[in-house]
């Protein structure tokens, strides 16, 4: 079972996928003093007017007037791609030829090093120093990102995925103890001197704050919902099947498009969508009383769980996903072995990009959303970014500023020669140009780039049309627009939650269970125990919790 983080996940050239996550982190340390409700191992809610006051001021830094303009969380979208670029950034960010070391998660191959790395060296010669990005594998990053935590020895640049750090335990204290205070940086007016992260969207800041202070920059999310339901539609149409409107055709759908000896499986993971179907919350709802109810407490829930559990047991999903917390689904999709799986919108576009190189009429979409049993579905998303890029702490103030000149590069516009350098690299290398002066990755780029730049500054979030995916961005947004009221409104924007250290702890082990549960290693009576254990364990506090960071907001 893969968690159900908040997030969009992204395809290659964003480096930004949820799927396969480790054992959650713990960190101890001294309990925080500041503008929050609760400290320490209890949790904190940072109310949102704190929060507003050490956020950096907005400055849109649009170069283009976009297609499709962007509305509330759907990004704007351009349709042909610029023929004259400009320069973004007319002075080289690094200026102390110190090496900056990085680290960052990535769900692909290793790519090459810096030495053998055309990609690399092109962006660090346009830096002006040497960048070197140490490229995680996803799966295991939780481990990693525990392992430095613990002993207390991060880069210059560390990446950590929401999903991570909603997991550990205490990590306001380890904000403190082992991360630059941006706070006097970027707060107010002062965040002007790096223009392309004022940039970017305050809600996705509002997150990055831990403690009453500004601890990290922000991945904003690209999309409104956090998963879609993919389809194979060139698979589906050529073996006469129809696409499912109900929860009852989804599961003939399994039935028929199963064929185990053919080697072809319905389904990779699609249990967070199936949840959604069922008009189940992500995690908390209100009661008639007042109160909140945990998802795992609704009808709703029981009724994905069983559902899903079902398709498991009759042989319907792949078997890497029966046996693997992180199969290669992606793979399995565009080799049709499987022809349904759920990931992050971003997925989308590097997908169909790529496999129209290498198969004819590959058409991959999101499957229309529907609910159950006379509900509208319940469709999961918020601002909170995908990534979070932290400073190490105790650097001077000058090599403070040089990283963040550099994260500014790293969040360059669309429209810029920066942006095409860090999305495609050079031209003639990486990338060709479609007739319609669109970058066409070459695979020289795909052996290359592993997202080494995207994440460390972020980027204003857009949906850019390609020679190789040319429906994408139309298609892209439509979908956001006709589904977009059907997303769950989220009790606490605004209010910044640093959750209890039982609340996180119990959060990885009880994904586990119901990971067990759903593969058929545990029966399905088996949820009322794990409920139990959830709320004892920490579901509990995390109910007063999260109640009383309500009240103390007035809502």
């Amino acid at each position: 079972m893969t968690p159900s983080p908040s997030a969009a996940s992204a395809d290659r050239r964003t480096v930004l996928r949820l799927f396969g996550l480790g054992a959650a982190a713990t960190m101890g340390g001294a309990t925080l003093a500041g503008c929050s409700k609760e400290v320490g191992s209890q949790g904190t809610a940072t109310q949102a007017d704190a929060i507003k006051a050490v956020l950096p001021a907005y400055r849109a830094a649009d170069l283009l007037q976009p297609d499709i303009p962007g509305e509330g969380p759907i990004p704007s979208g351009y349709l042909k791609y610029p023929t004259n670029l400009v320069d973004a950034v007319t002075e080289q960010p690094g200026r102390s030829g110190q090496q900056i070391r990085a680290i960052s998660p990535w769900w692909g191959p290793t790519p090459p090093g810096n030495d053998r790395n055309e990609y690399v060296q092109a962006i660090n010669a346009k830096l002006g120093v040497e960048v070197v990005v140490s490229v995680q594998d996803g799966n295991t990053y939780a481990d990693k990102v525990s392992a430095m935590l613990g002993a207390r020895d991060v880069p210059d640049l560390l990446c950590i995925p929401n999903w991570e750090v909603d997991k550990i335990a205490r990590f306001s204290d380890a904000t403190k103890a082992l991360f630059t205070d941006l706070t006097d940086y970027l707060q107010g007016d002062k965040a002007a001197a790096y223009p392309y992260l004022a940039a970017l969207p305050t809600g996705s800041w509002e997150y990055c704050v831990w403690g009453g202070r500004l601890y990290a920059a922000p991945f904003p999310t690209d999309g409104a919902f956090a998963w879609m339901l993919y389809h194979r539609r060139d698979l589906v149409a050529k073996s006469g099947l129809a696409t499912p409107t109900t929860i009852d055709e989804l599961y003939e759908f399994g039935k028929k498009a199963t064929n185990a000896d053919r080697g072809v499986w319905a389904f990779g993971s699609v249990f967070d969508m199936v949840q959604q179907f069922h008009g189940c919350h992500q995690i908390w709802r209100r009661k008639p009383d007042g109160g909140l109810e945990h998802k795992y407490e609704t009808a709703e829930f029981t009724a994905a769980l069983e559902f899903t559990a079902r398709l498991f047991a009759e042989g319907l999903v792949h078997p890497d996903t029966v046996a693997s917390k992180g199969a290669d689904e992606k793979q399995l999709f565009n080799g049709g072995r499987i022809l349904m799986f759920q990931d992050g919108p971003g997925a989308w576009a590097g997908m169909q990009g790529e496999q129209s190189r290498v198969t004819p009429g590959f058409d991959m979409q999101p499957l229309p959303v529907f609910g159950v049993g006379g509900r509208d579905p319940l469709l999961w998303g918020s601002d909170k970014p995908v990534f979070y890029t932290f400073v190490r702490k105790d650097l001077a103030k000058e090599r403070v500023e040089e990283l963040l000149r550099v994260m500014n590069w790293c969040a360059a516009p669309f429209g810029s020669r920066e942006y095409e350098l860090r999305e495609y690299g050079q031209e003639g290398k990486h990338f060709t140009r479609a007739p319609d002066g669109s970058p066409v990755p070459t695979d020289q780029f795909r052996k290359e780039f592993a997202g080494q730049f995207n994440s460390l500054g972020g980027r204003a979030p857009i949906k850019v049309r390609s020679g190789d995916a040319p429906n994408y961005v139309q298609e892209y947004i439509d979908y956001h627009k006709k589904f977009l009221d059907r997303r769950e409104t989220d009790l606490f924007a605004g209010i910044k939650l640093e959750l209890p250290a039982n609340w996180s702890k119990q959060l990885q082990p009880t994904d586990d269970k119901i990971r067990d549960i759903l593969r058929g290693r545990r029966p399905l009576s088996d949820m009322e125990q794990v409920r139990r254990e959830f709320l004892s364990g920490g579901g509990e506090e995390g109910r007063a919790f999260h109640e009383k960071a309500l009240s103390d907001n007035g809502r």
